[in-house]
């Protein structure tokens, strides 16, 4: 068996290249989550711009993840899913669209696509927040949900230095 091999192509490709990788300087929002079980931590930044149909869109996206290749196919594939999207349209990406789009995932690696779409609801929140506009009830209780597993990785990993050029 070569290495490697359980993942799908399309899985590979996003390894290997992934798509959207860095920061925005002066993000709209960040989202910056964690599994406290594998330690993969993920960040997703966003720009987001009024359209001319007068709806906010994710003009830019991008990420930086520490993690495993599951990880890092999920973060790249996020950014492909949600560029151009309404931001209420990004809420509704789910893990099933990320596994379905990379043509699967091995089930241990299932969570990974879960931190992705944690990443981008947690910056979607971020731009909600810093902007004064209303956070959807799902959304806030997301977000109580992932706060308290980022304090347990940041406590877990306080002694490693993690750069984060915003």
């Amino acid at each position: 068996m070569k290495p490697y091999s359980f993942y799908s192509k399309e899985v590979m490709k996003h390894f290997k290249k992934p798509h959207n990788m860095g920061t925005i300087k002066n993000a709209d929002g960040v989202g910056k989550v964690g599994n406290s079980l594998c330690g993969d931590v993920m960040w997703l930044y966003i720009k987001v711009k009024k359209s001319k149909d007068g709806k906010t869109r994710i003009k830019y996206i991008k990420f930086q993840t520490w993690g495993c290749v599951a990880a890092i196919a999920t973060s790249s594939k996020i950014t492909d899913l949600a560029k151009g999207k309404t931001l209420e349209e990004s809420l509704h990406i789910d893990r099933n669209d990320i596994i379905k789009s990379l043509g699967g995932l091995p089930v241990p690696k299932i969570h990974c696509s879960l931190l992705a779409v944690d990443a981008l609801s947690e910056a979607i929140y971020d731009y909600y927040k810093k902007n004064k506009i209303p956070i959807p009830e799902k959304l806030l209780k997301r977000h109580q949900r992932l706060h308290k597993v980022l304090k347990d990785i940041e406590e877990r990993y306080k002694h490693v230095e993690l750069e984060r050029r915003v």
